[in-house]
């Protein structure tokens, strides 16, 4: 018998995991069962099992594989020679999450692993990755626009870090639940927090 490729696992893996992340973005996770995450896949319970043992490592394995799509907006960002302003860099990431929030994307059924995180150890661990990582580039932002002179010299990067990581998950929450919140309102909320003139 001809051994499977890797790259023929990695696709069916792919396959695997598009399938559940359209089957919890159309009804949560509770309410998807195995089986139909196995229908929607195309694929055996068999072939899925070999891969996946359980919803919670389907609900793991999307929160890491959405970890680099996060992290490609911010490395981008770092990339270049000049950093541009804080409420630029805040909204360029925004207008990265919206591209991920349509229906079946990951930004879409975030929330939904927030939630099993209050409750559940093991994503609980995976969102904790998933958060520690994008505080950790945070921070990165942070301390070059203090060496780059936008930060004052005396504010802390870790802190800065900590708000700018809380920013997006409260506008993922705003833009699936009221449906008004844009990359462009949050830029202006943050040039205007960021001001030092009350008349700007």
């Amino acid at each position: 018998m001809p051994r499977v490729s890797e790259e023929h696992l990695e696709r069916r893996r792919l396959q695997i995991l598009d399938a559940a992340q359209s089957c919890f973005a159309r009804k949560g996770f509770h309410e998807t069962s195995l089986q139909e995450i196995f229908r929607e896949s195309g694929l055996s319970a068999g072939a899925v099992y070999r891969y996946f043992r359980s919803k919670d490592d389907l609900i793991r394995a999307i929160a890491a594989r959405s970890q680099p799509l996060v992290v490609a907006i911010l490395e981008e960002i770092l990339d270049a020679d000049e950093l541009p302003p804080l409420d630029e860099i805040v909204a360029r990431f925004a207008v990265g999450v919206v591209e991920r929030m349509g229906p079946g994307g990951a930004a879409w059924i975030a929330p939904q692993g927030w939630a099993l995180a209050a409750y559940n150890l093991p994503i609980r661990e995976a969102i904790a990755d998933l958060f520690r990582d994008s505080r950790a580039w945070w921070l990165r932002v942070a301390e070059r626009l203090q060496d780059e002179g936008e930060l004052a010299p005396e504010a802390d990067p870790h802190a800065i870090a900590a708000v700018l990581t809380s920013i997006i998950p409260g506008f993922i929450m705003q833009r699936l639940v009221l449906g008004d919140a844009d990359a462009e309102t949050l830029r202006e909320g943050m040039r205007t927090l960021l001001s030092t003139d009350p008349a700007l």
